[in-house]
């Protein structure tokens, strides 16, 4: 594979995914660890993602001030809007992070009355500028790659926690496979974020529909929504369609 290959499918992992393993672009590349070394190093001299320890992150998810550098914004602004329709006045409301998130907190009404728990930082800043919402932020352990906070600390305050709606976003979803992720702390802070609410909505742009990664959430019939870009009847999404889940 050339070079421009190589820095192009590791752009498409940053994109997608927000993050990327040094150790998992080895194996799916084939090429040495020295090589996807230089490849990250290369991309951050060209200022399209953060080096990190391990792997790399993307530029769009240490900010939500710059809309320029997030990826696939117009369906995620889509997506938003569907999920606003569900936030209602005096609901208390668990979110996760990431990009497609934020995009949902720009595009929540002005006058909205709720209460948001939060374990993102960057969420929580955006909320803040609602004179009408209660923002709690649940503290912990700082995730440098995720950007959100984890650990003991976070689970045992989410246990306390029964919210009307959870919004999380997803590395990735399958019909069969369910809600998957790469990163085990990241895994048992969202399986604590299901447990915390009475529904789940899942917040996803198309392109990580039917991809399984190496570490499982929960089975799709645990979330109570999922939101695309795309309209519900979609030929994509066929294979949810057949399960007890609402498709937005």
């Amino acid at each position: 594979m050339l070079k421009k290959e190589r820095h192009d499918f590791i752009m498409r992992q940053i994109n997608l995914h927000n993050r990327v393993l040094t150790s998992d672009l080895v194996q799916l590349l084939n090429v040495s660890e020295d090589t996807i070394r230089r490849d990250l190093q290369e991309l951050v001299d060209d200022g399209l993602l953060f080096k990190v320890h391990g792997g790399a992150l993307s530029k769009s998810y240490h900010s939500s001030f710059d809309d320029s550098t997030v990826y696939a914004r117009d369906s995620k602004i889509i997506i938003a809007k569907k999920a606003v329709n569900l936030i209602k006045d005096g609901m208390v409301v668990l979110t996760g992070g990431g990009t497609t998130i934020l995009e949902f907190i720009k595009q929540l009404p002005q006058n909205i009355e709720a209460t948001f728990f939060t374990i993102s930082p960057l969420v929580a800043v955006e909320l803040a500028k609602y004179n009408n919402i209660e923002v709690i932020l649940i503290g912990g352990l700082f995730s440098k790659n995720s950007q959100v906070t984890y650990g003991g600390q976070v689970i045992t305050q989410l246990s306390e926690l029964k919210a009307d709606l959870c919004l999380m976003g997803t590395s990735a979803i399958h019909p069969e496979e369910g809600l998957t992720d790469t990163y085990w702390e990241i895994n048992q802070l969202k399986k604590a974020m299901l447990a915390a609410a009475k529904k789940t909505a899942v917040l996803c742009i198309s392109e990580k529909l039917d991809i399984a990664l190496r570490l499982r959430v929960c089975h799709i019939e645990s979330i109570s929504y999922l939101i695309t870009e795309l309209d519900d009847n979609h030929e994509s999404l066929t294979g949810y369609l057949a399960k007890e889940i609402n498709i937005l």
